[in-house]
């Protein structure tokens, strides 16, 4: 056939349209379908009260570990790439069953270390409307396109009962961005040419154990920190049986991601330099718990650790550049470049939550307009 034979076959719209967009449809038609599937239980869940809490959980449970996977256990996945996928869920999972049992044993059946009783999200919604339940399916769909959004900002401002409480987790979280930056720039000022530049041939056997115990330590903090991004759905305190569902449903959802091996938001860990070797991902995640320690002790208003640790990475790769940009570090073109992709993606996530926020709720809609001078 000739080419001008096999371009009047062609329809008008397929001659609009890439030829890669089939080619995504394709790939992508299971998700799509799942999608779908999700939005359309939404719609059917959201005005019966009690079945739209577990609708919404079960969405929000997979869906925050999936995108902020990258910051907690995203470069214990890339240095443990060796290991088999279920020996990792075993350690990571049990952490986290012993976390927030201990939470809800100390706390009176809060699995959230308290992080839901600051203004604004105190009380548990006693209904929903179609698009907090959805709001999770958002999530899922940033994430399927490797984008580091703020599960927090994402997921808590759909239920933020007054502007006060968005801003006040927004201003915690800027704040958190800036304080990981300098203190991934210093750190890794010192440790460029301290250590990292040592970190050749096979690591001593004492970093194994130590990286095991530093990521377990660093994934405890993240679930006291963003435990409360997943149980929003849920009553503030919660009986027996919730609890087992609510701590079994997420140990069994990180079984899968461990099992996807991060899934394609990995690599906004793994395009970093050297995160691969244990040596250079202990030091992340060390650095990183004390942030979160730190900022955890502070004040019991949500964060987003995704902002701490994109600020993190960033002045870890800076420092390294600065350095040595030849052996360990990228060009500080390129730095600035991943840092303004990472950071310009997590805002893409604030945009999606504020819509959600102002869209869901009319007094939050007011009181936001009424900040910006309208």
């Amino acid at each position: 056939m000739s080419d001008s034979e096999s371009n009047t076959s062609e329809s008008p719209i397929e001659r609009f349209i890439p030829t890669g967009f089939y080619d995504v449809i394709k790939q992508e038609r299971v998700f799509i379908g799942l999608i779908g599937l999700f939005f359309f239980l939404a719609g059917i869940a959201f005005p019966y009260a009690k079945i739209a809490m577990w609708v919404g959980f079960l969405f929000a449970g997979y869906s925050a570990i999936a995108n902020d996977s990258i910051q907690t256990i995203g470069t214990f996945l890339a240095s443990n790439s060796d290991k088999k996928w279920w020996v990792l869920w075993l350690w990571i999972g049990g952490i986290f069953l012993i976390t927030v049992t201990a939470s809800w044993y100390i706390y009176d059946g809060d699995v959230t270390y308290q992080r839901l009783t600051s203004k604004g999200f105190s009380q548990a919604p006693t209904d929903f409307s179609f698009l907090q339940v959805a709001a999770p399916i958002f999530l899922l769909i940033l994430t399927r396109m490797r984008m580091p959004v703020s599960t927090t900002f994402l997921l808590l401002s759909a239920f933020a009962s007054s502007a006060e409480g968005i801003t006040s987790v927004l201003g915690k979280s800027l704040q958190g961005y800036g304080l990981a930056l300098i203190a991934g720039l210093v750190v890794w000022l010192i440790v460029t040419n301290t250590l990292e530049k040592r970190f050749n041939g096979e690591p001593s056997k004492i970093w194994l154990p130590l990286q095991w115990i530093i990521s377990g330590t660093l994934w405890a903090v993240w679930v006291m920190q963003d435990a409360a991004n997943i149980a929003v759905y849920l009553p503030r305190s919660l009986d027996f049986n919730q609890f087992l569902g609510f701590s079994l449903f997420i140990f069994f959802g990180l079984g899968l991601l461990f099992y996807l091996r991060g899934d394609r938001i990995q690599e906004i860990v793994t395009e970093k330099s050297r995160v691969t070797d244990i040596r250079s991902a202990t030091i992340i995640d060390f650095v990183y718990s004390i942030l979160l320690v730190y900022k955890l002790t502070i004040s019991t208003v949500p964060m987003s650790t995704t902002w701490v640790f994109l600020g993190l990475l960033a002045g870890r790769e800076l420092g390294m550049s600065i350095m040595d940009g030849k052996e360990h570090g990228r060009p500080l073109k390129k730095v600035f470049g991943m840092a303004f992709k990472d950071l310009s993606y997590a805002l893409i996530g604030l945009a999606v939550s504020i819509i959600l926020a102002i869209s869901i709720n009319d007094q939050v809609r007011q009181e936001l307009l009424q900040m910006v001078g309208f």
